[in-house]
C-alpha cells in the first residue's frame, strides 16, 4: 500500500490543486518562480512593470502574492480588474471616473474625500488634466508618506473600448517623467497584467510607457520549484517526485495543465494505491486530456488556445503556417513580428533561445499536423472553387483560379504545407493562367493584325478617292466631260468603297465612330428606379470571407426585403454552397419571389441555385463581345439545348419582373420585333444593323442603349446596407 508523504500536514485528497482562477494568498500549492522575485524587487524599487503572457500562466496568482508581500512591507496597494470597468458604450470620462472610484475604494479613500463633488468641481478641465490632478491632489496627498502600487489586471480589455487607450498609457508615462520634477511621483508606480502585445495596446508609439518599464518574463514550473505540488500526491516522496517529473514532461511546467494533471494523478492513486507508477502518467494524460479533448477541456484551456489562433480570419492562415513549420521541426527564429508574438500569447509556443518551440507534449499531441491541415482547409480563401473542382473529379477548369484571386491564393499558400490535392489545384490554376495568357497574347496579335489591315484598307480607300478625284479633274479639263460622266466616276468610286465595307474592312472604323457618338451623348441623369449595391474590397474585409458566405447574403436579402423593392437582382454566381449559412440563404430565396439570380449558359456553364431555377427566377449573364473586345450588343434570350424552351437574360428578367406590376408584358409584332409598353425592341440583323458585316446573330440580340457609368445610378455598398445606412426612398 502506498504511503503519503510526511512533509504535508494536509490530507492529499483535500489538497487544493487550483484548476483555473487565482490562487489564494495562503494556498499551499503556490509555486514560486523567478518572476516572483523579479516583480517584487522591481516594484519595491518603484519601477513600472508589466507581465504580458498567455492565459492561464498564473499571472493573477502572481499579482495576488506580490501584492501581499508589498503590503507586508508597508506599501499601499490596490488591484483592479479592468473587465469590470466600462464596456462598448462607455465614454472616456465614464471609464476614467470608474477607474479612479475603484482606486479610491481599494485604497480606502472614499470616506476621506467627496469624490463625486471633486470630480464635478473639475468638470470644466480637460480629462487628461483632471487625471493628473487626481493623482497629485488625492492619491499623493491623502497617502502622504507611503509608496503606492496600482496593479491592473486584464489590461488587454482596453482593446475593446470604443475609444483609444492611449491617454491611460500616457498617464503612466507622465507619472514616470514627472519624477524628475516632483519627487512625490516617485511614490507611485503601476504593474500591468494581461494577454497582449505592447505594440497593439497603444496606437501612438510616442506615448508608450513600455520603453520605460520592465517586462517580467513568466515561465513554466521547473522540477526544482515544484515541492509544493507534491503534498497532494498520495505516494511516498521519491515516487511522488518521480510522478511529478513525468507530469512536467507532459505539461512543460504550464501552471494550469500541471495543476490539472496533478489532480488527475492524485485521484487515480487514491483509488488505485497499489498500481505501479510506470506509464501511468502517460495513460492518464491520453485518456483524460488528449482523447476527445474538446469534451474534456473543462475548464477551457485547449479551446482557448485554438480560438486565439483562429479568431482572426485575416491572420489565422499565417499563424497556422508558422506553427506548421514548427511542428515539422523546422527552425523558426523568433523575429518579434506580430505573428510570432501572437503565437507566444496564444500559449502554444515558447521563445527558447530566440527560437520558437512547442511549449509541451500535450499541445503537440492535441494540435497535430492533421489538426492544422483541417483548419487550413476550413479557412483557405479559395474553398468554394476548390470544393467545386474536387466535386467535378478535378475536371472543371471553370472552377480554377485566375487573375488577382490566383495571385492572392499563391501568396497565402507560400509558407504552408498543404495537401497534395491543394497543390494540384493551385498547379492546375497556374497552368490555366499560363494558357490564358498565351491565348490573350495570340488574340492581341490577331487584333493588331486586323487593325493594321483596317488601316491599310483605309489608306487604300483614301488613295482610290484621291486618284479618282484627280482623274476626274484631268478628264474634265481635257474633254470637258459632262455631268453624267462625272456621276459615273463618282458611282464607281462609291461602289469601290461599298465593296470595301461589305468585305468588313471598314468595320473597325465604323465601330470607333459609333463609340464616339455614344460617349458624346447628353447625360441622361440618375434613374431613381434603380439602386446598385456594390461589393468591393472593404466590404469583403468587413464580411470576413470571400466568396461571401450564405449567412451574409441571407442577412442582405432580409435587409433589402424590408424596403419592399419590386425586384432584386443577385448578380453573384453561386452554384455551390458557401458556409456558414447556406441553408439560411436558400430559405431566404424561397421566401423571395422578387429575386432574380444569375447563371452562365454558354460553356463553361455555371448553374444557378436549384431553389431559383425551380421558381424560374434566373437570368443568364452571358455577353457578346465584338472583335475589338467591346460589348455593343445585348443578348436577350438563348434557346435551350433541347430547343424546347428559352433562357432569358438577367437584365431582361429584371425588367420584365419590374414591369409586371405596371401590367406591361411583351408582345410579338409581325415584323419580328417585340413590343414592350411604348418601346419596340428590334432584333439585331448581321448585315443591316448599321455597321456590322456578317456578325453572329444567334439568339435574340439587340443593340445596347447604354445609360452610363455607375456614377449615373444610385449606389450603396454592401457594408452600408448591412449596417442599415439606407435612405428608404431609394
Amino acid at each position: 500500500m502506498a504511503t503519503f508523504p510526511n512533509s504535508s500536514s494536509m490530507s492529499p485528497t483535500s489538497y487544493p490543486y487550483q484548476i483555473g482562477g487565482s490562487l489564494s494568498v495562503d494556498a499551499p500549492c503556490y509555486v514560486e518562480r523567478p518572476a516572483d522575485t523579479m516583480l517584487y524587487e522591481a516594484l519595491l524599487a518603484g519601477e513600472f512593470c508589466y507581465v504580458l503572457n498567455a492565459r492561464q500562466m498564473g499571472k493573477s496568482s502572481l499579482l495576488v502574492r506580490t501584492k501581499q508581500r508589498l503590503e507586508e512591507k508597508g506599501i499601499r496597494c490596490v488591484a483592479l480588474d479592468l473587465t469590470g470597468i466600462g464596456g462598448l458604450n462607455t465614454t472616456p470620462e465614464q471609464w476614467y471616473k470608474g477607474l479612479f472610484v475603484q482606486i479610491c475604494l481599494g485604497l480606502k479613500l472614499l470616506k476621506k474625500i467627496k469624490f463625486k463633488v471633486w470630480w464635478q468641481d473639475h468638470a470644466d478641465l480637460p480629462l487628461a488634466q483632471r487625471i493628473i490632478l487626481f493623482i497629485r491632489d488625492i492619491l499623493l496627498t491623502y497617502i502622504p508618506d507611503q509608496p503606492i502600487v496600482i496593479f491592473i489586471d486584464e489590461i488587454d480589455t482596453v482593446l475593446g473600448l470604443p475609444f483609444p487607450g492611449d491617454d491611460f498609457f500616457d498617464l503612466i508615462r507622465f507619472c514616470f517623467n514627472q519624477r524628475s520634477v516632483d519627487s512625490q511621483f516617485t511614490r507611485i508606480t503601476f504593474a500591468l497584467f494581461g494577454v497582449a502585445n505592447p505594440a497593439t495596446l497603444i496606437q501612438d508609439p510616442r506615448r508608450t510607457p513600455f520603453n520605460i518599464g520592465r517586462a517580467i518574463p513568466l515561465t513554466g514550473f521547473s522540477l526544482s520549484q515544484t515541492d509544493p505540488l507534491m503534498g497532494g500526491l498520495p505516494l511516498p516522496h521519491d515516487i511522488a517526485f518521480e510522478s511529478l517529473s513525468a507530469i512536467l514532461t507532459w505539461t512543460g511546467g504550464q501552471p494550469f495543465l500541471t495543476h490539472k494533471l496533478c489532480q488527475i494523478v492524485r485521484n487515480y492513486f487514491a483509488a488505485n494505491p497499489c498500481q505501479p507508477i510506470s506509464d501511468v502518467v502517460a495513460k492518464l494524460v491520453q485518456s483524460n486530456i488528449i482523447e476527445n479533448w474538446q469534451t474534456q477541456d473543462n475548464p477551457e484551456h485547449l479551446s482557448t488556445i485554438a480560438n486565439r489562433i483562429l479568431s482572426n480570419p485575416q491572420t489565422a492562415g499565417r499563424l497556422l503556417g508558422i506553427y506548421q513549420r514548427i511542428l515539422a521541426s523546422n527552425v523558426v527564429k523568433f523575429d518579434h513580428s506580430p505573428e510570432h508574438i501572437e503565437l507566444l500569447l496564444s500559449g502554444i509556443v515558447i521563445n527558447q533561445d530566440e527560437t520558437l518551440q512547442i511549449k509541451n507534449r500535450i499541445y503537440e499531441s492535441v494540435f497535430t499536423p492533421q489538426w492544422v491541415q483541417q483548419k487550413l482547409e476550413q479557412i483557405r480563401p479559395y474553398a468554394q472553387q476548390f470544393n467545386a473542382w474536387v466535386s467535378s473529379h478535378q475536371q472543371r477548369t471553370d472552377h480554377l483560379l485566375r487573375g488577382p484571386v490566383l495571385k492572392e491564393a499563391l501568396a497565402w499558400a507560400q509558407d504552408k504545407q498543404l495537401s497534395d490535392v491543394d497543390y494540384r489545384f493551385l498547379g492546375a490554376s497556374q497552368t490555366l493562367a499560363s494558357q490564358l495568357a498565351k491565348q490573350a497574347l495570340a488574340e492581341e496579335k490577331q487584333e493588331r493584325e486586323l487593325a493594321e489591315l483596317m488601316v491599310r484598307s483605309l489608306q487604300t480607300a483614301t488613295q482610290i478617292f484621291s486618284e479618282a478625284r484627280q482623274t476626274a479633274k484631268r478628264q474634265s479639263r481635257k474633254a470637258k466631260l459632262g455631268q453624267g460622266w462625272l456621276g459615273g466616276i463618282a458611282a464607281g468610286v462609291t461602289g469601290g468603297v461599298l465593296l470595301l465595307r461589305l468585305a468588313g474592312l471598314l468595320q473597325g472604323m465604323e465601330w470607333a465612330a459609333f463609340d464616339q457618338l455614344v460617349k458624346h451623348r447628353p447625360v441622361q441623369g440618375i434613374d431613381p428606379r434603380i439602386t446598385m449595391i456594390t461589393v468591393d474590397e472593404p466590404d469583403i474585409r468587413a464580411a470576413g470571407s470571400f466568396p461571401l458566405s450564405g449567412q451574409v447574403l441571407a442577412d442582405l436579402l432580409e435587409r433589402l426585403n424590408r424596403y419592399e423593392p419590386r425586384v432584386i437582382g443577385f448578380d453573384i454566381y453561386r452554384d455551390v454552397p458557401v458556409e456558414p449559412g447556406h441553408d439560411a440563404f436558400v430559405q431566404a430565396l424561397a421566401r423571395s419571389p422578387n429575386v432574380i439570380g444569375i447563371e452562365q449558359v454558354i460553356e463553361p456553364s455555371i448553374e444557378a441555385l436549384p431553389v431559383l431555377a425551380a421558381q424560374n427566377q434566373v437570368g443568364f449573364g452571358d455577353q457578346i463581345v465584338d472583335g475589338d473586345g467591346i460589348i455593343r450588343r445585348a443578348l436577350m434570350s438563348i434557346s435551350a439545348k433541347d430547343e424546347t424552351s428559352l433562357h432569358l437574360s438577367f437584365s431582361l428578367q429584371l425588367a420584365l419582373k419590374y414591369l409586371t406590376t405596371e401590367n406591361i408584358t411583351p408582345e410579338s409584332l409581325d415584323d419580328g420585333s417585340t413590343q414592350l409598353g411604348q418601346a419596340a425592341l428590334k432584333p439585331f440583323e448581321p448585315n443591316t444593323s448599321g455597321f456590322y458585316v456578317g456578325a453572329e446573330d444567334g439568339g435574340y440580340q439587340m443593340l445596347l442603349n447604354y445609360h452610363g457609368p455607375i456614377t449615373d445610378f444610385q449606389h450603396l455598398s454592401l457594408t452600408q446596407v448591412l449596417a442599415g445606412e439606407i435612405d428608404p426612398d431609394i
